[in-house]
């Protein structure tokens, strides 16, 4: 499934670029689906709730006018989306769905109910890291072309699959009903499709500038598909997959706003790590001495090696599961590869400017997002619990995250850090950013324990 359209001026519109009738019928469609989704949950909804929907609609105009592919990504997902309440036999005001029909209505069983959906972005994600992969090692464009697709689809029903679990939580139970980033299951789905779509973002902009960044996907893409490995082996070893209620602490306005901010930061982050590591591998591509290239490897062990802390089901005899076994065994076996054909996949990678843009640009865009949204889990926390920092673990090394990208940020704006060390430096960051997003929930305890492992 390709998003995107074949003239560059119809993918990026220019700044100061007149509208066209084009750009203005979607606005009018977006304005009009908003009235009627006030119209019809509006006595459901509290002012902050409302509040959120006005806003809403304007941003994401804005975002279809600044990247049109996103226009037909929309439609897409809210016509599947209508597609599947239908099926339901629901009505969008939260009443009369019929849940059992998600396993007795093909579309709904194959497709469109929620987990069927997501199951369908982790293949095809999955499939997209093959593909740019193949199209890395051999050089093939169709191969590449074929990723990019199939990372398009895998977002297409990353978001399907979001709004529809949205939609099949109210129809548990009223007091149910929440936006699904409430768990590790909920908050990684969205981790997964959304570094994606920055990731199209960015090989779209640069394709428009004649800078093809087609065989870093390959890099960008092995982190989607660890987050997807996690999501699976969530959903089947902890049974997460299943809606539950909110917790008490979770039940605030706050959490639609802070918790996709702050993955937005999480997942521009880990792109940046990811474009850091093919820096690292082109500047090492000609390098001869396996000494040089241990830090490299040993680095990447490590990154592959924190899964390995997720134990067994209690009882069982090994203290980690196969699951996880086998997955850091594949990893480690992975990034060998990648650093043993290191000359092949360096010749295909982008220059090292155009790389070390991208890293840049990725990870200040995540420390606005990651600044707002401590921001926001600062008014949370003054509202829920009296007061706006208490030191909690979680939000200690919150603080670690955001001085550390200050600081790379800081030291690249005043001191005009470049090269090496700034990949270094981003690819160290994504441990720092990984032990605040999930060694803390499995090692620390604290006022975020409710999202333990």
């Amino acid at each position: 499934m390709s998003l995107s359209t074949s003239h560059p001026s119809a993918a990026l519109a220019a700044p100061g670029r007149p509208r066209d009738l084009w750009d203005w019928l979607f606005a009018l469609a977006l304005v009009a689906v908003g009235g009627y989704t006030y119209a019809l949950l509006h006595p459901h909804m509290d002012v902050y709730e409302k509040a959120i929907l006005a806003g809403s609609v304007p941003s994401l105009i804005w975002l279809g006018w600044f990247w049109r592919p996103l226009r037909l990504l929309m439609v897409g997902v809210g016509a599947a989306a209508g597609l599947a309440i239908v099926l339901y036999r629901g009505t969008m005001d939260g009443h009369g769905a019929d849940l059992v029909a998600g396993e007795q209505v093909f579309l709904l069983k194959y497709l469109l109910s929620s987990q069927s959906a997501i199951l369908w972005m982790s293949l095809l994600l999955f499939m997209s890291t093959v593909f740019y992969w193949i199209g890395a090692v051999t050089g093939g464009r169709t191969a590449t072309r074929l990723g990019s697709r199939m990372a398009w689809a895998g977002v297409f029903f990353g978001l399907v699959g979001s709004f529809v679990r949205w939609f099949e939580s109210h129809q548990i139970a009223p007091d149910i009903g929440h936006i699904p980033v409430s768990n590790l299951y909920e908050v990684f789905v969205l981790f997964a499709w959304m570094t994606t779509a920055y990731w199209l973002y960015y090989e779209d902009r640069f394709a428009r500038m004649g800078r093809d960044l087609g065989s870093l996907g390959a890099f960008v893409m092995l982190v989607v598909s660890a987050s997807v490995g996690f999501l699976l082996w969530y959903a089947l070893e902890r049974g997460a997959h299943e809606i539950q209620p909110l917790v008490p602490a979770l039940k605030s306005w706050w959490m639609k706003l802070h918790v996709p901010a702050n993955f937005v930061g999480y997942g521009t982050f880990a792109l940046a790590a990811m474009v850091a590591f093919a820096y690292l591998i082109k500047v090492r591509a000609q390098e001869t001495s396996w000494v040089k290239l241990l830090p490299l490897w040993l680095l990447g062990v490590i990154l592959c090696f924190e899964p390995l802390v997720f134990s067994a089901r209690p009882g069982s005899e090994s203290p980690i599961s196969s699951y996880w076994a086998v997955y850091f065994g594949l990893s480690a076996l992975i990034v060998a590869a990648i650093i043993m054909a290191r000359k092949r996949i360096g010749q295909r990678l982008p220059d090292l400017a155009v790389l070390d843009d991208v890293m840049y640009k990725a990870i200040a865009v995540g420390f606005a997002f990651f600044t707002i949204a401590t921001i926001l889990g600062a008014l949370w926390a003054a509202e829920a619990w009296g007061g706006y920092w208490s030191w909690d673990p979680k939000e200690t090394w919150a603080l670690i995250v955001w001085l550390n990208y200050a600081a790379w940020l800081h030291m690249r704006l005043v001191k005009g850090l470049r090269g090496e060390f700034a990949a270094w430096w981003a690819l160290i960051g994504l441990l720092v950013t990984t032990f605040a997003f999930l060694g803390v929930n499995m090692f620390l305890s604290g006022l975020h324990s409710y999202g333990a492992l």
